[in-house]
């Protein structure tokens, strides 16, 4: 059901978020929008200017090392002025009293980490991009320490224990995905009475069987997202508006 506007959309949510008990937010890029940081895919966004470096080429080629490099500190600023949006705070305060037992994103931005939710509480699908982490040993690096070693050098830096390539410790095209968060978030969706997606194109898998896998366990299932997407028919509720205007009336919950 598409909410007709956004009053009532939000009138609607707010009843099932009252009905729930156990709620399992969902979250992609258009959620953090509002905290300056750009969706990747959506015309304009970071894709359409630079090609993804693969992870098979990013650990072959040198000089794919040194652009991704270079690409993710020329975003540092951005990165580094985000703070939490309508969005994010809304949820986390629906995490505070006791509705939200854990948040699934596709984002690398910490902004629901830095927002209130415990660490252990954010199940990151796609990786971190705050921090380092060697590809061999997996030892973790903090991006001062990269970039001091990036500029030293002129190239991406390396492990100082094994030596193998050191990446953003995200999860790039063509690289498996985190055993852990997937399992984690299986459990939080097969378990969950209400499960939210909130500002995700769903169309990047496996992530994007997770608003499925809840709504075949017998959760509601309601999707905002500024654009239509292809699970919009299997939905009980979908709110086509910002997310902070929608949010925004749950951030005081």
């Amino acid at each position: 059901m598409i909410a007709s506007d956004l009053r009532s959309g939000v009138e609607q949510l707010g009843d099932m978020i009252a009905e729930a008990s156990s709620i399992v937010p969902f979250t992609g890029a258009g959620i953090s929008t509002e905290s300056g940081i750009p969706d990747f895919r959506s015309p304009g966004g970071l894709w359409s200017r630079n090609r993804p470096i693969p992870f098979d080429e990013f650990v072959s080629s040198g000089e794919a090392r040194d652009e991704a490099w270079r690409r993710r500190f020329a975003m540092e600023p951005t990165f580094a002025a985000a703070r939490p949006g309508r969005g994010h705070r809304a949820l986390a305060a629906l995490y505070k009293a006791g509705k939200i037992p854990a948040i699934v994103t596709q984002n690398i931005d910490n902004l629901h980490q830095a927002s209130g939710f415990a660490m252990d509480h954010v199940v990151e699908l796609h990786g971190n991009t705050t921090y380092a982490r060697c590809i061999g040993c997996e030892k973790t690096y903090d991006l001062k320490w990269a970039k001091a070693r990036f500029d030293e050098t002129g190239r991406a830096p390396i492990c100082s224990e094994c030596e193998e390539p050191v990446k953003t410790a995200t999860i790039s095209f063509g690289q498996a995905m985190p055993e852990d968060a997937m399992r984690r978030a299986t459990e939080l969706a097969r378990h969950c009475d209400l499960f939210l997606a909130i500002g995700s194109s769903l169309v990047v898998w496996p992530a994007a069987g997770f608003p499925l896998l809840a709504k075949n366990a017998g959760a509601k299932l309601v999707i905002v997202n500024n654009e239509p997407t292809e699970q919009d028919d299997l939905a009980d509720l979908v709110i086509r508006h910002d997310i902070g205007e929608t949010l925004g009336p749950f951030v005081g919950n």
